[in-house]
């Protein structure tokens, strides 16, 4: 594998399921039961590396050729829990997305049309042979979906400033039933109250996502490189989820006012991550 440069890639946030050990097949249960006792493990920015590194040859290698084997690991309560990384699944997902996200000159620059087409041919053999396939880990850039706020509490909040090289850390974790239990009221109170839309769309989709995994499963929503494009100052005091929760309480109470001041508060929040994605 060419060398990679150790400097941090950012600006991705990403919504992880962490399944128990007894909801992995016996075939691979042995696998994740082994992995975990592992006393080093990487990081979600080792992957980003090594996804790097597969753009460096020419033609460049948008999807690695084999699955990741890799995972990141939780125990709770003694129970082991384990997200896999799903690489070369989330690969191919996310080069479907790409026409959306790139101008075409961009886009065939970085990845020449014949690629992208070998590409999208092996999944679809694989997507053929693995119909119910489904990764652990969503990803967004420059970004947290507004839906992903409705998972979670500001009660599960947790941020860690970062020191020296250490950079600072914004997350959440809930247990899967109460994430699926705030989908399920926040989509009642929705439905009811505004016109179909992106955030019912995305709520709907990441709810029918969620119901794939086993119902002891932890869900985390990590800003991941996110905490680079906000200051510091805005992170520290970043209570995204705590204004979903609030815009959303106020719908269902029939205060369009207060859910319109939550709101304001969440676009102003993103309009600077926003803003520098553009000046990039």
């Amino acid at each position: 594998m060419p060398k990679v440069s150790s400097v941090i890639v950012p600006y991705a946030a990403y919504l992880r399921v962490y399944e128990p050990l007894a909801a992995f097949p016996e075939s691979e249960r042995g696998h994740w039961t082994r992995y975990a006792r592992r006393s080093e493990r990487p990081s979600y920015q080792d992957e980003l590396r090594r996804a790097l590194a597969d753009l460096l040859p020419t033609p460049p290698v948008p999807v690695p050729v084999q699955e990741s084997a890799e995972a990141f690991v939780l125990e709770v309560d003694g129970v082991v829990c384990v997200c896999p990384w799903r690489t070369r699944l989330r690969g191919w997902q996310a080069l479907q997305e790409l026409p959306e996200e790139l101008p075409n000159l961009v886009l065939d620059a970085m990845l020449p049309p014949v690629v992208r087409r070998q590409a999208t041919m092996d999944y679809e053999r694989w997507l053929a042979r693995n119909p119910d396939a489904r990764p652990w880990i969503r990803t967004a850039t420059w970004q947290v979906p507004l839906n992903w706020f409705v998972l979670v509490s500001d009660e599960e909040r947790r941020y860690e400033k970062g020191t020296g090289e250490i950079p600072p850390m914004l997350r959440y974790r809930t247990p899967m039933v109460q994430a699926r239990r705030r989908v399920a009221r926040a989509l009642r109170t929705l439905k009811d109250t505004i016109d179909e839309g992106p955030l019912i769309d995305g709520l709907v989709d990441v709810g029918r996502w969620l119901e794939e995994f086993h119902p002891r499963s932890l869900v985390e929503l990590d800003y991941g490189g996110l905490v680079h494009a906000l200051p510091a100052g805005d992170l520290e005091g970043d209570r995204s989820a705590a204004d979903v929760a609030a815009g959303i309480e106020a719908l269902r109470q029939g205060d369009g006012a207060a859910a319109g001041e939550a709101y304001g508060r969440l676009v102003e929040r993103w309009r600077a991550v926003r803003d520098r994605r553009s000046a990039n």
